[in-house]
């Protein structure tokens, strides 16, 4: 039996105006679920309200706005009359020198929504957590032997790494992802509520973004990386496209529906759930968007070793996913682009 159904259910997002939180977000409408989005202020609020007019006019959509989601209590409001929770804000690495900078508000943010939902949630039934492949493992290669991870895998040594010194701002990505979603198990297990948890490890997210952007620039995050390196200009070197720089990958749409299933599969409950749809070394996106990109180089894959993968048969097995290839992501990404006028149409 479902742990939520569509009708008359609400669900709390928190960074609801993010890259994937946008796809929650029209994810969650589209299958007729009423939406909480918790945002900073009324300027974020009004780019979903762009994105789904309809909604927000029809009380679909509603916002709770939350300045700063590490302020005690700043959730309380917010998980009121809420059957589900998705929490997936949570802050990208800081310039600061100081890892606690990232890896504070990565805890105490997490930990402030599960405290608000102990305290204010009656009506929750499960809370489902953004984590990351990061905290099974460095966001890199860790061996030159090709080796497989899956949620039995902790990042300790991405916290022994912070604990001795590191500032690496990945080291300390990896640290604070981990941190926090050991944080929300230990709170979990300790206060045992009355709702249940499940967290999500994608790794690197790419896709099409639902966003507003004029410039390539505005994307950021990890699909600013993949533009920047499969599309924008410069010199890509052998060392660049082969399997030291390769990792993992997961298509932004896909993360988005495993969010949703994790709140409908009452199975979901009380796990971790890689979310991956596979392994790449940057020359294999190269191959597949010149097949689609009038112009693009040419270029010669060599032999194709994947040093990190994850595995991923408990999404496919407990939440039914079924994730995109490489081509229907390159097409996407190419088409979103051609239509912001930012290169010209794909084949």
């Amino acid at each position: 039996m479902p742990v939520l159904t569509s009708t008359n259910s609400k669900v709390l997002v928190t960074g609801a105006n993010g890259y994937i939180g946008a796809w929650v977000v029209k994810i969650l409408l589209d299958r007729g679920y009423s939406v909480r989005a918790a945002v900073r202020n009324s300027a974020k609020a009004d780019i979903l309200r762009g994105l789904f007019p309809s909604h927000a006019g029809s009380g679909k959509l509603e916002f709770a706005y939350v300045a700063d989601l590490v302020t005690e209590g700043a959730f309380d409001d917010a998980v009121v009359g809420v059957d589900a929770i998705l929490h997936l804000a949570s802050p990208l690495p800081s310039p600061s020198p100081d890892p606690q900078a990232t890896i504070r508000p990565a805890v105490d943010g997490t930990l402030g929504v599960l405290k608000s939902a102990l305290k204010n949630g009656e009506g929750v039934k499960r809370i489902g957590i953004t984590s990351s492949t990061a905290s099974l493992t460095m966001l890199a290669p860790v061996s030159d032997t090709p080796t497989t991870f899956s949620e039995a895998d902790w990042n300790d040594a991405a916290i022994r790494a912070v604990q001795g010194g590191s500032t690496n701002p990945f080291v300390v990505y990896a640290a604070s992802k981990t941190l926090a979603e050991k944080a929300a198990w230990e709170f979990h297990n300790t206060h045992k509520p009355a709702w249940d948890i499940a967290t999500l490890n994608p790794p690197f997210v790419y896709g099409p973004t639902l966003l507003p952007a004029k410039t390539p620039a505005e994307i950021g995050g990890t699909q600013g990386i993949w533009y920047g390196t499969v599309i924008a200009t410069g010199n890509k070197d052998k060392e660049q496209l082969g399997e030291k720089n390769g990792y993992a990958w997961v298509d932004v749409r896909d993360i988005a529906e495993a969010h949703v299933r994790a709140l409908e599969k009452e199975e979901a409950g009380g796990q971790r759930i890689v979310v991956s749809s596979g392994s790449y070394i940057w020359q294999e996106w190269f191959d597949v968007a010149k097949r689609r990109l009038p112009g693009f180089p040419e270029l010669t894959p060599g032999d194709v070793t994947h040093l990190a993968k994850f595995d991923n048969a408990k999404s496919e097995r407990v939440l039914g996913l079924k994730y995109r290839a490489k081509e229907d992501t390159v097409r996407d990404i190419l088409e979103d682009a051609a239509e912001r006028g930012w290169l010209a149409k794909a084949d």
